[in-house]
């Protein structure tokens, strides 16, 4: 059984809100989204996981938009992924979920950020909320 070492979670945006709405940029800009902090103790030094969860609501504007999102670590990017957002005439509003799991940390402060950018041209997504972002360190 895993013990929890730390535990931290941000919600910048905690709703869906077509009022607070903001354009995700075109590749290669970013926008980002969210940052925590992890603290990995010596004893549990490359014995570990953290468990990253978010969660992003987002509104297709032009045809279909496909954002990647990322997540990096101390600047290093760790995980991504890729969704399309449709435009009006369709569904146009999403709330997206993932999670990625990063191994065997060492010990210390760690950096996580959460990106989004658009990398299809003419189109456009804002970002409408909610947006959380968690992360969980777990030692083995």
């Amino acid at each position: 059984m895993g013990q929890v070492l730390d535990y931290q979670a941000t919600q910048p945006l905690n709703g869906f809100d077509p009022g607070i709405a903001f354009p995700i940029p075109q590749t290669p800009d970013s926008a980002l989204l969210a940052s925590i902090q992890i603290n990995i103790p010596s004893s549990s030094s490359m014995n570990n996981r953290v468990e990253l969860i978010s969660t992003v609501g987002v509104e297709g504007i032009t045809n279909i938009a496909q954002i990647v999102f990322r997540i990096f670590r101390n600047g290093l990017e760790i995980y991504n992924t890729q969704v399309g957002a449709e435009s009006a005439g369709s569904e146009i509003n999403y709330a997206f979920t993932f999670q990625a799991i990063d191994l065997n940390l060492s010990s210390g402060t760690n950096s996580y950020q959460l990106t989004a950018e658009n990398i299809t041209p003419n189109t456009q997504a804002n970002i409408i909320g909610p947006v959380s972002f968690s992360a969980l360190a777990i030692g083995s």
